[in-house]
């Protein structure tokens, strides 16, 4: 209920009622690839796009309410792909459950040509905004967005993994604003591993060092022009309620140059 009367709040100060979600289908080697897809009633003007992806063993339909974008950002179009089956070492060594690629080149780059897939069918169709166009996602999600800054980099204008970091490749990274979500109790995902993804970062995009015992929401300025920020909340490995608020927030103030 609170979190329906932060959306309502929001919508009320928008002025715009959230587009309906609709399910789209690509084929990507030969595979039939899905995603809910909201488009802004006025499709007139040149529109943002996020893109916003499920843990492991989620689902798009699941993603949309746990992190409704397309409630919060009705202007925007929001994309919740839908992963396919895939192993996990954490939770699924058995690769049962829909998941991400975890590194360039896994999985024949399925996800990523996914991506290239659904971003090129929006721009044929619509008129998307090249300097608005963003990611976030949560868990093996987040583990996505993070890979999208190394291989699709310079698409985005910002990012937003939640729980989440990237053990290889983050070395391609070029600096970006980037929101940084997690718990410092995640028993998934440790913490102590995300602050070493966070450190990185900071460093990268020309910030100050991160503050230990930071909670709730910090930002850090940056000599690059790309802001860090971070969310640390007492919800272990589990999405917060005010993540999606605080991801649009940050989207709107970010534009690529």
């Amino acid at each position: 209920m609170k979190r329906l009367l932060h959306v309502l709040f929001l919508l009320a100060l928008a002025g715009t009622a959230p587009a309906e979600l609709v399910r789209r289908e690509w084929v990507v080697d030969g595979v039939k690839r899905e995603a809910l897809v909201s488009i802004p009633a006025n499709t007139g003007s040149e529109l943002p796009v996020v893109f916003a992806f499920h843990g492991h063993g989620g689902t798009m339909r699941q993603a949309s309410r746990s992190f409704p974008i397309h409630e919060l950002w009705p202007q925007a179009i929001v994309v919740y792909p839908q992963g396919l089956p895939t192993v996990s070492q954490l939770v699924d060594k058995a690769g049962e459950k829909a998941g991400w690629q975890g590194t360039a080149g896994a999985q024949g780059d399925r996800d990523l040509k996914f991506f290239d897939a659904m971003l090129a069918t929006l721009r044929a169709e619509y008129h998307v905004d090249a300097r608005r166009i963003y990611a976030t996602g949560h868990s093996n999600g987040g583990l996505f967005t993070y890979l999208l800054w190394a291989e699709r980099g310079d698409t985005f204008a910002a990012f937003a993994p939640s729980a989440a970091l990237l053990a290889r490749g983050y070395q391609k990274f070029t600096p970006k604003p980037v929101l940084h979500l997690g718990s410092p109790d995640d028993p998934l995902v440790k913490f102590a591993w995300q602050a070493r993804m966070i450190d990185y970062v900071l460093k990268l995009n020309g910030c100050g060092p991160r503050q230990p015992n930071a909670t709730g929401y910090t930002s850090y300025p940056s000599s690059k022009g790309a802001e860090v920020a971070t969310f640390l909340h007492p919800g272990g490995h589990r999405y917060p309620p005010e993540g999606a608020g605080l991801v649009v927030k940050f989207f709107q103030a970010h534009a690529q140059p």
